[in-house]
């Protein structure tokens, strides 16, 4: 918050005895970074997600540090350290695989020997002003990430009230809330997901504002959004996630056309299925199973793909042609607000109009049905769609016998129009056409 010096920031120091954060539980690279910098002469904190998180009980996958070291100084320190970041300059510990961000304490106020950039709205473009950790604490977005943990003597530190908001599972902005929305309106996006993520609440004043402000979500960069949008929906708290968005009204700045397809299904029938896709989701990450997100896209939007699909036939345009049109027009439409790479959105496609298919009993389609690449997923798309509409149980009986014996399904299943009669009787031979030599400039 550039310009807030509104809010005082108050020391509290958490003893080691009065908090459940053990070292055990914080990666051995983290402590390292921590030790070193002290060695240099400098302060360190493990601080932000990973102290909540260890605060509420859970296991951090990611260990972040602040420190009164600037990029450069820390890149000195370490060998193994990259610079990285124009809008947030950053230094990256790497240890193999894992690595340690470390952040230099920013600063409220810019005096000039920084390097800070805002929007004429209020959004914040670059913010390089470093500070003190009090400067740093009451900048961060919400109390329970301004937590700061200390080898020195293994207490947490608190300026802004996060350890009771943890400790109340409350996620409180620091700060006026419209104005922090507006610095950074994904914001909006990260208070659904970690309460989402934590089993937290939205505190009230940093939830109303949520609704006036959700449009200022089409100032973020697409390639943001659909960033934010994996880590939404494929952290293992889809369904939560997805019921947060609503209850904040943050559907249709993300989704538009999947709103209105849902406003407008009386039935429910739309948001029972996508809910139950979120749900699937949400189950195969707990197993660590692998999501693609075409399929999970291809839920989240299948709503707004079906209102299409109805408008196109409605004016008279054939089944095959409506599928087509409308699976693009709901792609391209969405691509306006997130940035879904072609390689998930042909795939989504691919989902959506393979379901006609599975009307289809004639051998050959079958055969060919059940070797396409993304038979896999569109079966599973169908069984979703099982859950919420008995009008696919036929369909859903069919293809999982085909799958074992297809020859036998289609025998017990035969197509429409083809019973006994139709199947024994002969075949036409196709008249083999003769070369048009002349047109291939031979004659």
């Amino acid at each position: 918050m550039p310009n807030d010096t509104s809010i005082t920031p108050v020391l509290r120091v958490i003893p080691r005895d009065q908090h459940a954060i053990s070292r055990k539980d914080i990666s051995a690279n983290a402590l390292r970074v921590l030790y070193r910098l002290r060695e240099g002469g400098y302060q360190g904190y493990l601080v932000g997600g990973a102290v909540r998180d260890l605060l509420a009980g859970r296991h951090p996958k990611d260990f972040d540090v602040a420190t009164d070291a600037t990029p450069d100084q820390v890149k000195h320190l370490f060998r193994n350290c990259r610079l990285i970041g124009r809008r947030f300059r950053l230094a990256h510990v790497v240890f193999g695989r894992e690595i340690i961000e470390v952040a230099t304490f920013r600063a409220n106020v810019d005096d000039g020997s920084g390097d800070r950039e805002t929007h004429e709205g209020g959004r914040l473009l670059r913010d390089n002003v470093y500070g003190t950790i009090e400067d740093d604490a009451v900048r961060r977005d919400f109390t329970a990430n301004a937590l700061y943990y200390t080898i020195e003597d293994f207490s947490v530190r608190d300026y802004v009230g996060g350890f009771e908001d943890v400790a109340n599972r409350r996620m409180r902005l620091i700060g006026d809330p419209e104005t922090r929305y507006r610095e950074d309106p994904v914001r909006m996006l990260r208070a659904v997901r970690l309460a989402a993520k934590l089993g937290f609440e939205v505190e009230a004043a940093s939830a109303e504002p949520i609704p006036r402000l959700a449009s200022l979500l089409a100032e973020a960069a697409p390639a943001r959004l659909f960033e934010e949008c994996m880590k939404l929906f494929l952290s293992g708290h889809a369904v939560a996630s997805f019921e947060g968005l609503e209850q904040h009204g943050l559907v249709a700045a993300l989704f538009p056309e999947t709103a209105a397809a849902l406003a407008s299904n009386r039935s429910g029938a739309l948001r029972k299925m996508l809910l139950a896709g979120l749900g699937n989701t949400d189950a195969r990450v707990e197993a660590d199973e692998p999501v693609s997100p075409a399929f999970l896209f291809a839920v989240l939007l299948w709503p707004a793909y079906c209102r299409e699909l109805m408008k196109l036939q409605a004016q008279g345009v054939s089944p095959v042609e409506a599928q087509r049109r409308a699976a693009d027009r709901v792609t391209v439409h969405q691509l306006s607000t997130i940035a879904l790479p072609r390689r998930f959105s042909l795939p989504m496609q691919e989902i959506w109009l393979m379901q006609a298919r599975f009307s289809l009993r004639q051998r050959k389609r079958v055969m060919r049905t059940l070797a396409h690449p993304r038979f896999r997923a569109a079966w599973d798309f169908l069984l979703l769609r099982g859950i919420t509409s008995d009008a696919h149980a036929e369909d859903i009986a069919f293809w999982r016998e085909a799958q074992d014996d297809p020859d036998h399904a289609i025998a017990a299943h035969p197509p429409e129009g083809e019973g006994e009669g139709d199947a024994a009787a002969p075949r036409k031979r196709r008249r083999r056409r003769r070369r048009a030599t002349a047109a291939l400039g031979t004659d």
